[in-house]
């Protein structure tokens, strides 16, 4: 039986992550989530918050409560937790974060959302109007700066993940006021349902993280 590892940057279980690539891999798949803040109290997390916009991740604790979190403490723990997974038997590897990050050891091997992305905006999009839809305001400067290329223009509205239909409604209706030929939903927290708002306001080809992700393992795992 194959087993993918899902390393999450919060806390496990993960049940909404996790659905997705059980329903995109073969139905004997082995899914195993940890989180890099496992084994943390609700305090500890707290204690462990963003310095500045770069140093900002969006995460759901235990898929239930919303934080923002340190990108630096996550990376300090992440080693730890991808040990944890392989030793778990896992036959391939998830970061499950769009965030970009930089070499950490035993990242070898890994998926990283972020560079899936990347790749399918690039391929879809050589020159023109890219929308971003990001998690916090706070974040919109860095991550516009990490989908910036030649040709590429960028508009980035904020929405948290966990937002009504209607906050997704406005922040879809504010993005479609720049016209983008793609978009890219910036966060793995976002769902088929706030995808489906997007690309009925917008009227423009949508990429949802955690099904692209979901895909691309797909071809990995069959």
């Amino acid at each position: 039986m194959a087993a993918l590892g899902i390393a999450v940057i919060g806390q496990g279980p993960r049940d909404d992550i996790a659905a997705v690539f059980a329903s995109a891999l073969a139905t004997n798949t082995r899914i195993i989530v940890r989180g890099c803040l496992d084994g943390l109290s609700d305090a500890d997390v707290d204690g462990l918050p963003p310095r500045d916009g770069d140093d900002t991740l969006y995460t759901r604790l235990r898929g239930e409560r919303d934080v923002k979190i340190s990108k630096a403490a996550v990376i300090e723990r992440a080693p730890e937790t991808l040990d944890a997974l392989r030793r778990d038997g896992a036959d391939a590897l998830l970061f499950a974060c769009t965030g970009a990050f930089p070499p950490m050891r035993g990242d070898v091997g890994v998926v990283f959302p972020s560079r899936v992305l990347a790749a399918l905006a690039a391929g879809l999009l050589a020159t023109g109007r890219l929308g971003l839809l990001v998690p916090a305001p706070e974040q919109i400067r860095k991550l516009a700066r990490k989908w910036e290329r030649p040709g590429i223009q960028i508009a980035a509205e904020a929405l948290l993940p966990s937002a009504s239909a209607d906050e997704a409604e406005a922040a879809a209706t504010r993005l479609a006021i720049h016209r983008p030929h793609l978009v890219a939903m910036d966060c793995m927290s976002y769902t088929p349902e706030t995808r489906a708002i997007l690309r009925r306001v917008i009227a423009a080809p949508t990429l949802l993280a955690v099904s692209a992700t979901a895909r691309v393992l797909q071809e990995i795992m069959a």
